[in-house]
């Protein structure tokens, strides 16, 4: 199947967009609370996935979560409560990029937690989750897919480009060598916390800009029924001719040039 044309994919992202802030609308009027997981390899697309779902949504409503690794004392504490502190709200939705999971997949892979933590972890995920859902919260967990010959070609590309080198670490640079490894870790993950109450979703994201619509749709499609009519504004005539910017001392910059 060929990949999708940047036009062709905005197109189809634009009807996804306005059903993105229905829902939105939707969890402000009933206190809907709303969580959604984005897990998956290294260069998967979770961020640009992150983007397109929230990118027309109002940043007051809808939260972005990447927790850096934990402090000293964060790793003193229950494993799980320094992510308790971000769920929603009533009317909220909070986007976790990388969550909870990172202990069945990256810690347990790279050596950062032990097989006692990790054993620990399988047993309490699917407790907690039950928990979160029990009391109202609408959870879903995605993982993103993505071959090793995309996964390479990715990791080049930040590499190569002064504008995404940030985005490449050296923990990055060693999962390389662990493909099989992270296949292995994730298999066993969704075998201990794919449940009735949080099930896992995989979506394939070796095409990005498909992979971010057919998980827009899957979120939109697994939700209530989401239709609130928005609220009716007035929008009156000022009555006068509308007046211009007026400046004090300062001036103000000149525009860029631009040639042509």
């Amino acid at each position: 199947m060929a990949k999708l044309k940047r036009k062709q994919y905005e197109e189809l992202l634009e009807p996804l967009e306005l059903e993105l802030v229905a829902m939105a609308r939707w969890a402000r009027a009933t206190g809907a609370r709303i969580v959604v997981l984005f897990e998956g390899r290294d260069t998967a697309g979770k961020g640009g996935a992150i983007r397109a779902v929230s990118q027309r949504l109002n940043p007051r409503q809808c939260h972005i979560v990447a927790l850096s690794k934990p402090s000293e004392d964060e790793q003193t504490q229950w494993y799980f409560q320094r992510y308790i502190r971000h769920l929603p709200s009533a009317g909220e939705i909070v986007l976790f990029d990388r969550s909870w999971y990172n202990r069945a997949g990256v810690e347990r892979v790279m050596g950062f937690a032990s097989e006692d933590q990790v054993t620990k972890f399988f047993e309490q995920a699917w407790v907690f989750e039950r928990l979160l859902t029990d009391d109202g919260i609408l959870l879903f967990k995605y993982w993103l897919t993505t071959d090793q010959d995309n996964q390479e070609e990715r990791l080049k590309e930040r590499l190569e480009d002064p504008l995404k080198r940030w985005k490449l670490s050296p923990i990055d640079l060693a999962a390389r060598e662990k493909y099989d490894a992270y296949t292995e870790a994730r298999e066993t993950m969704l075998k201990a916390t794919h449940h009735r109450q949080a099930p896992w979703t995989l979506v394939d994201f070796n095409d990005q800009k498909r992979g971010r619509l057919t998980l827009i749709r899957h979120l939109l499609d697994h939700l209530p029924d989401t239709h609130v009519e928005p609220p009716a504004i007035e929008f009156p005539d000022l009555g006068r001719k509308p007046r211009s910017e007026s400046y004090g001392v300062l001036e103000p910059i000149a525009d860029y040039p631009v040639e042509g």
